[in-house]
């Protein structure tokens, strides 16, 4: 029996086992078709951007390892997204970094980036049926040092801001290209290594600076605020904490930006997700990997997606919450980095929707606790996997582990040769 007929048939022997316990495997697989990753383009290049500024790096960043066949220029960043595409099912969208602009190997500034430098992109996403969202970036720069936007130097605080309003700038030229709001995030590193005795005044100064990057009210592009538990050398004192953010977003009305890996390990993102919906308007995720801190690890199919993605399908956001990924691992081939992070989101999405959480809901009102944890328990090794295997047939990309191998040619063909 071929694969595809192999496929096929355990795809309708799963799908009345799923029926058995109400669920609709075929709106399952619906909602999943629809589900846009964010994909981040640092992943193909260790976060180094295409800019012609004396790059210092730090700012709480750090790719660690030197697997050969990076990107190391905009083509081969676009030509290695493309390969990407073709690992995995659905219409997705592309998360930039504004040092990834197309500079044309002019030096300009990070207080001076137009749309202009991204008309090539937008033209490109098209192009390949991609949507594009948007970072600012305070990081790598001489002007970075431990504090952007929360730096008490006037000078340099002013010269973040004019980088932020700019950025948002270019996410609504974004928008409106692709006729689809683009997801602007900002994430500053702010903070001490050390103690500090000023807390409320850099906290102070960073509302202050948001207030004012904030001030146009723009149609065709979305703002996102994340915070962060620590960053490298910066250990002691976050300007933008989880606290900070939760309370500005709340107060404007700001989406909140929950990266997986900046928590303490034994916080569970997913339980945030309910209380930020009943106070923010939506919700943005880094789908991450943290391994004992925020080491940006592939994302893998463990309980911690499982989780995050169960307690959306669970509280129906997934029109409310926006799924990106951020992780960026140099260690092992980039293309199947990519693949794995983007392949164990999705299969995190598609146990949640294949939980039979109509007959869980009716267990629990009815205060039936015992048959509640039962099923979940059984609901954990329901044929899923079949359906995860009908679903790349269907869309034509590689089913199991086929996809090994065109990574392995792609790397003969291609990054093997830069």
């Amino acid at each position: 029996m071929k694969k595809s007929e192999l496929v096929q048939k355990s795809y309708e022997i799963a799908k009345e086992r799923y029926a058995a316990v109400g669920v609709d495997v075929d709106a399952a697989l619906a909602r999943l078709q629809k589900l846009a990753v964010s994909i981040h383009c640092w992943q193909a290049d260790d976060v180094t951007g295409f800019e012609k500024l004396d790059n210092l790096g730090g700012g709480g960043i750090q790719a660690t390892g030197n697997y050969p066949g990076k990107a190391r220029n905009i083509d081969e960043l676009r030509a290695d997204i493309e390969k990407v595409l073709t690992l995995v099912a659905g219409e997705h969208r592309l998360n930039l970094h504004e040092i990834y602009g197309d500079f044309g190997g002019k030096v300009v500034d990070r207080d001076q980036v137009e749309p202009e430098h991204f008309t090539s992109w937008m033209q490109w996403a098209k192009e390949k049926g991609l949507k594009l969202d948007f970072n600012s970036t305070s990081f790598g720069h001489p002007k970075s040092g431990d504090l952007t936007l929360a730096n008490p130097d006037k000078s340099i605080r002013d010269f973040w801001i004019e980088h932020t309003k700019r950025c948002r700038k270019v996410s609504e030229e974004m928008g409106k290209f692709q006729n689809d709001p683009c997801i602007m995030n900002i994430w500053v590193h702010d903070g001490m290594k050390d103690l500090t005795v000023n807390r409320y005044e850099y906290r102070r100064l960073l509302e202050q600076s948001l207030d004012e990057i904030f001030a146009i009210d723009y149609k065709n592009m979305k703002d996102c605020i994340e915070s962060k538990l620590f960053g490298i050398a910066l250990e002691s004192y976050t300007v933008g904490s989880h606290d900070f953010y939760l309370g500005y977003g709340a107060k404007k009305q700001k989406m909140v930006t929950l990266d997986m890996g900046h928590f303490h390990l034994s916080e569970s993102v997913a339980d945030k997700i309910s209380s930020l919906l009943l106070f923010t308007p939506e919700i943005m995720l880094h789908v991450s990997r943290p391994v004992r801190w925020d080491s940006d690890h592939v994302v893998i199919l463990n309980d911690d997606t499982i989780d995050l993605a169960k307690e959306i399908v669970r509280a129906d956001a997934l029109d409310k919450v926006h799924v990106g990924l951020d992780f960026f691992d140099a260690s092992i081939n980039r293309i199947g980095a990519y693949a794995i992070g983007i392949r164990s989101t999705q299969k995190a999405f598609l146990q949640g929707l294949l939980e039979p959480l109509a007959q869980l809901r009716k267990y629990e009102a009815n205060g039936q606790y015992f048959e509640r944890l039962a099923l979940l328990e059984e609901a954990k090794v329901l044929p899923w996997n079949a359906v995860w295997d009908y679903f790349c047939l269907k869309n034509n990309i590689a089913v199991g582990e086929d996809y090994i191998a065109e990574i392995q040619q792609y790397e003969k063909d291609v990054t093997s040769k830069r």
